[in-house]
């Protein structure tokens, strides 16, 4: 187990470092005229991304140990036959996730349509409603 984890570890690294170049997105933030508050532009900004990214990834490979070991340790201390790989316990975590965040954006647009509907109820028609009596009130003196 210690093996595959070290493997996922350095294939986590492996791959990051051969999709990611810093020294490129600090030139073409150079280029576009960006900047990192308190980073100067050049060296130093790849410098920094460098260690974020490192940093990132490291956090990123130990969730991945953590998600492809626990059905192997089911496995071979618990003797639980594990049918859980994996990719199907980070599907039954984000599927999950993914329909929480639909039905608090559902009820989140729901909620401001009532409040649109209020506010044109007591903004709209009262407002042009008391407008109205005011002028007649004026003209009628």
């Amino acid at each position: 187990m210690l093996l595959y984890a070290g493997m996922i570890v350095f294939f986590a690294f492996f791959y990051t470092a051969i999709v990611f170049n810093p020294k490129d997105t600090a030139d073409n933030l150079k280029k576009q005229g960006g900047f990192i508050p308190g980073i100067r532009p050049g060296e130093r900004t790849a410098d920094y991304i460098e260690y974020v990214l490192t940093r990132i990834t490291l956090v990123g490979a130990i969730y991945l140990v953590i998600v492809c070991l626990i059905p192997e340790v089911f496995l071979s201390n618990i003797g639980i036959s594990a049918f859980l790989g994996g990719t199907s316990m980070l599907i039954m975590v984000s599927v999950p996730m993914d329909t929480i965040q639909q039905i608090q954006g559902h009820l989140l647009a729901h909620q401001y349509e009532g409040l649109v509907k209020k506010s044109q109820l007591r903004g709209g028609k009262n407002r042009a409603g008391a407008r109205a009596g005011q002028r007649s009130g004026r003209n009628r003196r």
